[in-house]
């Protein structure tokens, strides 16, 4: 009876929400592409929440088949004379249409329109994180605390730079900072970096330079994470913690900004990881989402929510990646068509469709490892 109990708690409290949350980016992703595929005049055989057989679906008038797959970990819009779900044109089909047909097809679409219709599935990710957050932020606000320091840490690369009790942080490296949250935002992605830290004492500014401190964080379900820190704390009595509230026009543009940090963020992680600065091990692939998603149901919609829109930035960033198989090498053979003026060769195309294939299943080998070793360890 305990072995039932468990795996149905299993069940409900990691594997439903992580489901749950993975088909809903999917679905806007892929309906991404389909809206500007339609418009653009491309036929589209199938649109698929999932891989492997199909489970449920239905055919539409225009002949797409809608269905839901056995294996929940993606999913594909197909269109007219692609040889498979990741839109390899399919040549031998493509000899057989008619004229009428390949204007229908995919391959036969314009350059600009093929361009579009793969660039739409992205963007939808991130219009998607730009609402979840602009509605979070209309519900709940944010909670701010000035940037003013209550403490320097002992020993702390703070303390070494000169930073004292009572100074006012007004930019990093020349960017003008506005709360607390700014100052821990900015420096958690650069250990190891040099920045310079501008405060504000006794009404004179001075720069002081310092190289934040790599360290690992232990959240409260007991994940750890790599990030910079310099040992400043804050406190009521100075930072005034508060709740900040937002107009709808406010909480869109916060949304929009809150977006950015994910994509900067990502792209420092990047860099921390080619320059030796963190380690590859915050790399997280399904079983650590899936944790990730129990975790936050377990707190409540809201943090569903907030890990939606994070989750779908990265499936964005991702799939732009200059990869073939991803939507990134679609968009790269047709900046290589546009210079050239013709596609590339079928031939060429073959072979990085395999090459690219290798890379997407090598990266989620790799991160799955992740995932397992630290459930392990």
């Amino acid at each position: 009876m305990g072995s039932v109990t468990g795996i149905f708690g299993f069940l409900t409290g990691y594997i439903v929400p992580f489901v749950l949350v993975l088909s809903l980016l999917v679905f806007v992703h892929e309906m991404g592409h389909y809206l500007i595929g339609r418009l653009s005049g491309i036929r589209i055989i199938a649109f698929s929440i999932g891989f492997g057989p199909e489970i449920a679906g239905f055919s539409d008038g225009h002949g797409t088949r809608w269905k839901l797959s056995l294996i929940p970990l993606g999913g594909y819009v197909r269109f007219f004379g692609d040889e498979n779900a990741s839109s390899k044109p399919d040549t031998e089909v493509l000899a057989t249409m008619t004229k009428e047909e390949r204007e229908q097809s995919f391959a036969g679409a314009k350059l600009w329109k093929r361009a579009a219709t793969v660039a739409a599935g992205p963007i939808a990710n991130f219009i998607l994180a730009i609402a979840i957050f602009a509605v979070l932020f209309l519900i709940y606000g944010r909670p701010v605390a000035d940037p003013v320091v209550a403490e320097v840490k002992p020993d702390s690369v703070a303390a070494a730079a000169g930073v004292l009790p009572g100074d006012l942080l007004v930019a990093i490296d020349g960017s003008k900072v506005t709360t607390f949250d700014d100052v821990r935002r900015y420096v958690s992605i650069r250990p190891g970096h040099h920045i310079v830290v501008t405060v504000e004492r006794a009404g004179q500014r001075q720069d002081l330079p310092m190289v934040p401190q790599s360290t690992v964080m232990t959240d409260k379900f007991g994940n750890k994470m790599e990030i910079g820190i310099i040992g400043i704390v804050t406190n009521q009595e100075v930072g005034h913690f508060r709740q900040q509230t937002f107009t709808p026009l406010q909480a869109l543009g916060e949304g929009v900004r809150q977006t950015g940090h994910i994509i900067t963020g990502t792209f420092e992680y990047i860099g921390n990881l080619l320059g030796g600065y963190m380690k590859a091990d915050q790399l997280g692939g399904p079983i650590r989402v899936a944790q990730a998603s129990g975790q936050m149901a377990s707190l409540g919609v809201a943090a569903v929510l907030q890990l939606a829109a994070v989750l779908s930035v990265s499936i964005g960033l991702l799939n732009l990646m200059p990869v073939p198989v991803l939507d990134g090498g679609h968009l790269m053979f047709y900046a290589i068509e546009a210079v050239r003026g013709k596609p590339l060769g079928a031939g060429a195309q073959d072979i990085a469709f395999r090459i690219g294939l290798v890379m997407v299943l090598s990266l989620m080998v790799f991160a799955t490892w992740n995932d397992i070793s630290a459930l392990i360890g």
